[in-house]
């Protein structure tokens, strides 16, 4: 699906937003629905470490809010999304560009809303790899978020 002028202005806003941009990533694209986000991370003298390979708070910087906007984008202002607790397992040394795809599914946003409605606060882990251009995992993240319906609220807001 391809960007809309909003997400476009997102994007762009976003990539501007001084806590993100100091992480030396970047967002590559997000789509109209906000159900896809693809996040580029460059090595270069911003976010090389001490040995010469990524920095893993640029790897985790670069991941960390994207879930959460995403799923606040799409599930509207009747529900709650935080984030709840992180893990990232570094599994190899980032030596030159790295890239993460988001992805939500109808099904999962369905999930969130049917379950959120019917037993209250709910909890829901979503996993992220960053990985090179030869498709080689460098670090996979795991996020977990949580959500809760507004009570009082319909589908349509206020």
């Amino acid at each position: 699906m391809a960007e809309s002028w909003r997400t476009r202005l997102a994007r762009w806003r976003f990539n501007w937003f001084p806590a993100y941009r100091a992480t030396g990533a970047r967002i590559e694209y997000i789509a109209s629905n906000w159900l896809e986000v693809r996040v580029r991370l460059r090595l270069s003298w911003r976010t090389r470490n001490y040995v010469g390979t990524t920095f893993g708070g640029s790897m985790y910087g670069a991941l960390d809010p994207i879930f959460m906007i995403m799923l606040m984008r799409t599930l509207g202002p009747d529900f709650v999304v935080w984030d709840k607790a992180a893990t990232i397992r570094f599994l190899r040394p980032g030596r030159t560009t790295l890239r993460a795809t988001f992805r939500l599914s109808e099904t999962l946003l369905a999930e969130v809303r049917d379950d959120a409605r019917a037993s209250g606060p709910i909890e829901r882990d979503l996993q992220v790899d960053l990985v090179d251009a030869d498709g080689q995992v460098h670090a996979t993240c795991t996020k977990t978020l949580h959500f809760r319906w507004k009570p009082g609220r319909d589908e349509a807001g206020p």
